[in-house]
């Protein structure tokens, strides 16, 4: 057990599905390495399934000192339970000041699980993570380099910063796409520590017979250019318009929530804080005002062209060039420039 706990480790869950990583890992350790290196702690990953010790290569020259590997064959499909108690198990041993997981189907299934066991804090759906003083204001205490979760709350109107300053480990989940992966570095090592998953005697509840997958036909988190669209857009037909648009330039076609919500394109397509978070080269946001909710999806994208007929729209504060006009009118004309 470690006599003080800010020497632990700076822990990410490495999600993997039969054995292929997510993109997730690459992204958490990217901003586990800022918090790593803040504290002047080791940043590891945390690698669990069954026959999947080749993964750890690629966490290593993604940033990870340490691969955690946690190898069983009840491991090899997830299953809540069974990755819950080889996970606690782990931590307990270790015992890491924090603990990132993914905000992904898997890391929200996980995560309060482990928090739960732990009786530590969780804070959901994180857009930052930094490390921060905090200091009680009804006790006075002090505490120095607490984990400062940030994320939006009350739909998105405020964002607010939460710690954790006495039970530890700190955990909390990151929505995808949001942190910033490091460079590979290939050939990069680092040191593997091999744990038991202590599953023996273990009644595991779930048996999984089939997996089932229906692969998404956009990636919008991958795309350079995005083309999207509110519900200023008018109507379904008129989202026409911006596939066009977005075929003449190579991009894909996303949209707001108000968008999603009237039915003139599929969830998947949606941007914003209950959708996914991109950062493409173009964003061309056309009809959409620009609610919190929406910007905090698309915000850090490298340049911003906003069309609207409203000149006090809130897309245009974020904007690097506005077109205040009808996009039935504006659209036309960029696809016959571009075309031209």
């Amino acid at each position: 057990m470690l006599e003080d706990r800010s020497k632990g480790e700076v822990w990410v869950f490495a999600e993997q599905e039969e054995g292929v990583l997510s993109d997730v890992p690459r992204e958490l350790l990217g901003k586990g390495r800022e918090l790593a290196d803040r504290l002047g702690v080791p940043l590891a990953a945390v690698l669990m399934g069954d026959k999947i010790e080749s993964l750890a290569a690629t966490l290593f020259e993604a940033g990870a000192d340490k691969v955690h590997l946690i190898e069983d064959p009840e491991l090899k499909l997830f299953r809540g339970k069974a990755y819950r108690h080889a996970l606690v198990k782990a931590i307990r041993q270790v015992e890491p000041q924090i603990v990132i997981f993914g905000a992904t189907h898997m890391g929200r299934d996980l995560a309060p699980a482990v928090a739960s066991e732990l009786r530590c804090g969780l804070t959901a759906d994180c857009t930052d993570l930094q490390i921060g003083e905090y200091t009680d204001k009804k006790t006075g205490e002090e505490f120095k380099n607490v984990l400062l979760q940030i994320r939006p709350a009350f739909g998105g109107n405020i964002i607010a910063t939460i710690v954790n300053p006495r039970n530890w480990p700190q955990m909390a989940t990151v929505r995808e796409g949001v942190m910033k992966a490091l460079p590979v570095v290939p050939g990069r090592t680092g040191e593997i520590v091999r744990h038991s998953a202590g599953l023996e005697g273990v009644e595991i509840p779930v048996e999984i017979l089939e997996i089932v997958r229906r692969h998404s036909s956009v990636n919008l988190k991958g795309a350079r250019i995005i083309v999207a669209g509110g519900a200023g857009v008018g109507s379904k037909e008129n989202f026409k318009l911006l596939h066009e648009l977005a075929a003449a330039i190579g991009g894909a076609v996303g949209g707001s929530r108000a968008a999603v919500d009237l039915g003139y394109l599929e969830h998947e397509r949606q941007i914003g804080q209950t959708g996914v978070t991109v950062r493409p080269a173009l964003m061309i946001s056309c009809g959409i005002s620009g609610a919190v909710q929406h910007l905090a999806g698309m915000q850090d994208s490298a340049k911003i062209i906003a069309i609207n007929t409203d000149k006090d729209a809130p897309i245009f504060k974020v904007a690097h060039y506005g077109i205040v006009g009808d996009l039935n009118v504006v659209i036309p004309k960029l696809i016959k420039a571009i075309k031209g």
